[in-house]
């Protein structure tokens, strides 16, 4: 992202740099071209066709204007390659559809050519070279030649890796994809660009028009060429990205995976992700801005059919749009100001949608086809991978919790539990881990009494109690029967014990109502149940999580059940009640 104040100082320096430059240019270097507008006239037209066929390499237009200006300069000299030069910066800069906030990149080329062209025409004029009428009969005459093709390969890359490194503040390789495509198009296009004077020298303007048709064929084949690399390598980089998404579990990583690699791939700006709620509602779940400058909305639903992505979800198909007029009308305010092109797809699954993946560009008309046929692939893949995804976590939701309760079980806090303390021991941090042991008083007697249906009411609304009781203060676990085990991560003794005569009050205080008894009478009824808590701290009391359990379960046995239930016990208070009796 480029400061304003540069932004500023860009156009400032235009304003005065370039008219200062091209005055003394003028001074310097005009031409006789009287009788040679026709001429000119079609150097220009060439260099205009030539400047309609530019693509992109790391975000770096690339073009053949360079040909041309160097036959424009042996012919007439700098001012003339200059003057044309620009007018094909301008072109090209118009067809690669520059967004308002990257407009600066107006007077950032018009400057960079314009220094590359006095840098290759002052190293021409240094090795001996000479406009016009020369022949080749000796080494000594190519070398000029030489030196302008190496000057202007080597300053274009040098000012444009510095604009990049000290003006946007990219940490770009000095040696990248581009500089290689542009070598590689130097040694092509200057050569040819010689070939095109001299048939201007021998054959006129039809020597122009005869290489010019081989040279714009260049521009196309060499465009398409790199096009198709590029759509094979966002194939390749698409089958990768394919992988990785059916190689996550979790929902919520498989669309942050999509988000931040699509995002990469198509070189978009913000990425908005939404999930079909109902029938009716769209919920955003994903916002990811390049910038980090949106903030989430708090409107973060959508109705079908309302705005561009409840447009894309009630017509079911994909909608683009190539600049902000064209979406303008949608009431979206959270739509970022400076985006320009949008493409929304919905992701189905099954002949169902089950999201909506909207993508916003700065640049206009910043999608290319070949990109709608690679998101598209995508949104199959995040499709499968999100299905894949719910399957698994439902599968491990249903392993780890009780059925009956919804509770955790014994098997996801036995885990847990050892997974915690492994943790602590790693990274050597130093904390209080208290846990809670309960067991219902005459369980037994309740089941015998009123029913199995009835126990199982009673052990649903407990895990219910328990679970408001703690919220997210721990974790609440049936360990088995009418055993439940509470885990309180950085709780003190004093506060598992504030904790666990909270619970026990709870149990003991409220009635639990019964509905599917097997007494006599249909309407439902109230019994009291009492609950034996015990409770144990590490440090204090253990080293290792099994003694933790093991003396929670012993303080809740010998220090609340034998000494008349319905009571909390601490377990180093057993301790010394044991001590003491010995």
């Amino acid at each position: 992202m480029v400061p304003n104040y540069k932004k500023i100082a860009l156009w400032v320096a235009l304003l005065f740099i370039w008219p200062l430059t091209i005055a003394f240019i003028y001074q310097t270097s005009f031409p006789d071209i009287e009788g040679e507008l026709l001429a000119i006239i079609s150097y220009g037209l060439v260099a205009c066709i030539v400047a309609f066929f530019p693509f992109i390499v790391s975000n770096t237009p690339i073009f053949f204007v360079h040909g041309i200006g160097f036959a424009v300069f042996l012919s007439y000299g700098l001012f003339m390659e200059v003057m044309l030069t620009q007018l094909a910066v301008l072109i090209v800069l118009a067809k690669v559809k520059i967004s308002r906030s990257d407009s600066y990149r107006i007077p950032l080329n018009l400057l960079m050519f314009l220094f590359v062209s006095l840098a290759a025409a002052s190293v021409y004029k240094w090795l001996g070279g000479t406009v016009g009428e020369f022949h080749l009969s000796t080494f000594r005459e190519v070398v000029p030649l030489l030196g302008y093709a190496i000057t202007v390969f080597v300053t274009n890359h040098l000012l444009l890796y510095c604009f990049r490194r000290f003006l946007v503040g990219s940490q770009v390789k000095f040696l990248n994809k581009s500089v290689i495509w542009e070598f590689c198009t130097t040694l092509v296009v200057l050569p040819v660009g010689f070939v095109l004077f001299m048939m201007y020298r021998d054959f006129d303007v039809a020597g122009i028009y005869f290489v010019s048709f081989p040279f714009i064929s260049i521009s196309i084949i060499l465009k398409l060429f790199h096009s198709s690399q590029q759509v094979n390598d966002y194939l390749q980089e698409t089958s990768e990205i394919g992988h990785e998404l059916t190689g996550e579990l979790e929902v919520n990583e498989v669309i942050d995976l999509f988000v931040q690699r699509v995002t990469k791939l198509l070189a978009v700006d913000y990425s908005y992700v939404y999930e079909v709620v109902d029938a009716e509602t769209l919920k955003l779940s994903r916002l990811y801005d390049v910038e980090g400058k949106i903030e989430f909305p708090a409107n973060d639903k959508l109705r079908k059919f309302e705005a561009v992505s409840g447009k894309a979800w009630g017509e079911n198909r994909t909608i683009t749009y190539k600049s902000q007029k064209d979406w303008a009308q949608f009431a979206e305010s959270y739509l970022p100001v400076q985006g320009e092109s949008i493409i929304s797809v919905p992701v189905q699954r099954n002949n169902k949608i089950v999201a909506v993946i909207t993508l916003i560009s700065k640049r206009k008309g910043g999608f290319e086809k070949y990109q709608f046929m690679i998101l598209d692939i995508l949104v199959n893949y995040l499709a499968v991978a999100l299905e894949n995804a719910r399957n698994y976590e439902e599968t491990r939701k249903r392993s780890e919790r009780d059925q009956l309760t919804g509770l955790y079980n014994y098997r996801f806090f036995d885990n847990y539990i050892q997974n915690y303390f492994a943790n602590i021991r790693l990274t050597k941090r130093h904390e209080h881990i208290s846990l809670v042991l309960l067991d219902l008083d005459r369980f037994k007697h309740i089941n015998d009494t009123y029913g199995h249906q009835s126990g199982n009411e009673i052990l649903q609304e407990l895990s219910n109690r328990l679970k408001l009781l703690m919220d997210d203060k721990g974790i609440v676990a049936r360990y088995g029967g009418e055993e439940f085990v509470v885990l309180l991560p950085n709780c003190t003794k004093m506060e598992s014990l504030r904790i666990a005569e909270l619970i026990r009050k709870e149990i003991a205080s409220n009635s639990f109502v019964l509905k599917q008894h097997i007494l006599d009478k249909e309407d439902p009824i109230l019994v009291n149940v009492t609950a034996s808590v015990g409770v144990a701290t590490y440090p204090d009391n253990c080293e290792d999580p099994i003694d933790l359990i093991r003396h929670a379960d012993r303080a809740m046995y010998i220090g609340a059940k034998q000494q008349g239930r319905n009571k909390v016990a601490m377990y180093d208070k057993l301790i010394g009640a044991q001590l003491q009796a010995e």
